[in-house]
């Protein structure tokens, strides 16, 4: 008997070191699709380490439910089949409860439509900004799922027109990619910008990857601009960039957010981007902007904070973070309604990095409302997933991004309504 007694001790002694170390082993996976190659991989691999410090962040906390967040990365190729590829893994093999990604909007886009939407799994994009999400919202064909922590182009736009006038640039050429995002752009920018009385003296869109864009340069110099409008990536956006410099085109440039990045300035030389302006979605500062800023770059192993995807990346991992902790576990409908509590505005503010997190979490467990104020700046999702914000005005100098100044959310809400 006392021998059957110490074999039953000992095998309870077991079985609770078994579980403990189950309990430690515990993770929750959330699904990442990015742009890590391709014309959008610089942003592709900001953003992915972005999500990355997010989840180091609340792991550190505690993580949630004693649960570490861990990613499951995949390379989107900056192409949407390959990404839809990715997205269907790990929605139907995997079993991810939510997905962030894409990074471009041609990417974003079919993940959503053919993916996340279907099988309603919550998708958060850092910074797709095309128009179309949200009147896939309006049509009711995003199941309510679909959040993304940056602006619209529809009011991207309008900033865009209005930091054009003031620049003295009165008659354009414009070059744009030619997908969902590049089209959205130019149209939404047109409108704001010949209301405000400038004039399009050509628009040629141009299609990703090829090795020259000669043809394409040639056409948008017809009708003397005053400076070129590019919206593009910085790969393919150096190369039409150094195309027009070689040709003779002046050297006044407005850029969109996505080329506010030191490739395409190293790429085409900054010693021609010094009449070079560009708009792109804002912050409003907190103390989560000075920790990321302050921790980013030796966490991402050199990636500038300035990155255009980085600060929401990081922001949208965590607010999925988060919301899983509220949800009380890897339920995507439940995850879906709590990423509307984790930004509550009645709720205690919280900010980025480890004790801002167990600050979240005990408060999560307590029943409290919590509202992130987040590295972009504290955030409201409207019904289709939107938010407004400021748009920060920039112009290179002598290699560096500079801001210039900001349009904030009402001032451009004001300009789209007089424009309309």
């Amino acid at each position: 008997m006392k021998k059957t007694m110490l074999q039953l001790t000992a095998a309870l002694l077991l079985a609770g070191t078994a579980g403990s170390a189950h309990a430690a082993d515990c993770k929750v996976t959330v699904g990442v699709v990015m742009e890590l190659t391709g014309p959008a991989g610089e942003y592709g691999q900001a953003g992915a380490k972005s999500v990355e410090m997010a989840f180091r962040d609340i792991n550190d906390a505690g993580g949630v439910n004693g649960c570490d967040l861990v990613t499951d990365t995949r390379d989107s190729q900056s192409t949407g089949n390959v990404a839809v590829d990715a997205a269907t893994q790990l929605v139907q093999v995997k079993k991810v409860p939510a997905i962030i990604g894409g990074i471009i909007s041609s990417v974003t886009i079919p993940i959503l439509t053919s993916v996340t939407a279907p099988a309603k799994i919550v998708q958060v994009s850092p910074a797709a900004s095309s128009p179309t999400l949200t009147q896939l919202g309006r049509d009711g064909k995003t199941n309510g799922i679909f959040f993304r922590t940056i602006t619209s182009d529809a009011l991207q736009g309008v900033a865009a027109a209005k930091y054009a006038i003031d620049s003295g640039y009165k008659k354009l050429a414009v070059i744009n990619v030619n997908n969902d995002f590049g089209v959205n752009m130019e149209a939404e920018f047109a409108k704001a910008y010949k209301a405000l009385g400038g004039t399009i003296v050509s628009q040629t869109p141009y299609n990703e990857k090829q090795s020259s864009y000669a043809s394409e340069v040639t056409a948008a110099m017809a009708g003397e601009p005053d400076a070129l409008y590019l919206i593009s990536t910085p790969v393919d956006g150096a190369t039409i960039a150094r195309t027009w410099i070689s040709q003779g085109g002046v050297q006044k440039f407005l850029l969109n957010d996505g080329m506010n990045s030191p490739d395409f300035i190293d790429s085409v030389g900054a010693e021609y981007l010094n009449e070079a302006r560009g708009t792109s979605s804002g912050t409003s500062p907190t103390k989560s902007t000075d920790y990321f800023t302050k921790n980013y770059k030796a966490f991402s192993g050199g990636i500038e904070p300035t990155n255009p995807a980085a600060d929401r990346a990081y922001d949208a991992g965590a607010i999925v973070g988060l919301a899983i902790a509220e949800a009380g576990g890897p339920d995507p409908a439940k995850i879906r309604d709590a990423i509307y509590k984790v930004v509550d505005p009645k709720g205690e503010p919280i900010f980025a990095g480890k004790d801002e997190f167990a600050k979240a979490l005990k408060l999560i467990k307590e029943g409290k409302p919590i509202r992130y104020e987040g590295v972009i700046g504290p955030v409201n999702f409207d019904q289709y997933g939107d938010i407004t914000g400021p748009f920060r005005l920039w112009q290179i100098k002598d290699g560096k991004v500079e801001t210039t100044g900001e349009l904030s959310a009402d001032d451009v809400a004001a300009l789209k309504d007089k424009i309309k």
